[in-house]
């Protein structure tokens, strides 16, 4: 397999896992650019919604009324870390919760979709490099990445963490309903025929149930080192 000669670092994992804050504080640490492909698949859902499109409608016209919008929308959007702007707002707030991570999946398995998404991605590769975090960012999008992260973790332990944002935003949401939306997350996340969550068989696997973030992002660090990127 052909590695890119721009330096990518791709990094797949379950919903609430970590790979949002690990690949933003990689890009800073490498001084590379940071993609958030998942936060694509939400806006996409979100600006279906506030453009009165059905996200539960899923014949092909109504889909396709998604990927326009979303290809003509894709130039008026930049990631910065922690930020999704979108026409000068910071939508990030909104692209967090959970029930925009529920409504992108509703549509996130459709292949134009994501083709069209693909391309958006593709194009974000440019030098120093790229930190790119998704669900099939090693085995689909960034197949040519140096370095390949896969982050997991129990549903106990995403559920907690996902139960402090809630309570910040004071949606009403228990630690068990936290618990069976993840695990149907999971479900459909490894369920899809195209674009579905799994582990690429050269990517580094890591467990962060019980790892701070600080211990995440060392080993993280030190795989990226073996795969000769210069820290």
């Amino acid at each position: 397999m052909n590695i890119n000669p721009i330096p990518i670092v791709a990094i797949d994992g379950t919903s609430s896992s970590g790979k949002g804050t690990i690949a933003s504080l990689l890009a800073k640490k490498l001084g590379y650019h940071y993609l958030n492909s998942g936060a694509l698949y939400r806006l996409s859902a979100h600006l279906a919604i506030i453009n009165n499109i059905d996200i539960t409608d899923h014949t092909e016209d109504n889909l396709n009324k998604v990927v326009s919008l979303i290809i003509e929308e894709s130039a008026h959007v930049t990631f910065i870390e922690k930020q999704v702007i979108y026409r000068g707002v910071d939508i990030w707030p909104i692209l967090t919760s959970q029930e925009a991570g529920n409504n992108a999946a509703l549509i996130s398995f459709y292949p134009p979709l994501r083709y069209a998404i693909r391309d958006f991605q593709r194009g974000r590769i440019v030098s120093p490099g790229l930190v790119a975090e998704g669900r099939d960012m090693a085995t689909a999008v960034f197949t040519d990445a140096q370095a390949k992260i896969y982050l997991d973790a129990s549903v106990e332990a995403r559920a907690t963490r996902r139960l402090k944002d809630e309570e910040r935003r004071n949606s009403g949401k228990t630690y068990e309903m936290l618990c069976e939306e993840l695990r149907k997350r999971d479900e459909t996340d490894k369920g899809h025929e195209v674009g579905a969550l799994k582990l690429a068989e050269d990517a580094f696997f890591i467990d962060t149930s019980n790892m701070t973030i600080e211990e995440v992002l060392s080993d993280c660090l030190e795989w990226c080192k073996q795969k000769g990127i210069d820290i």
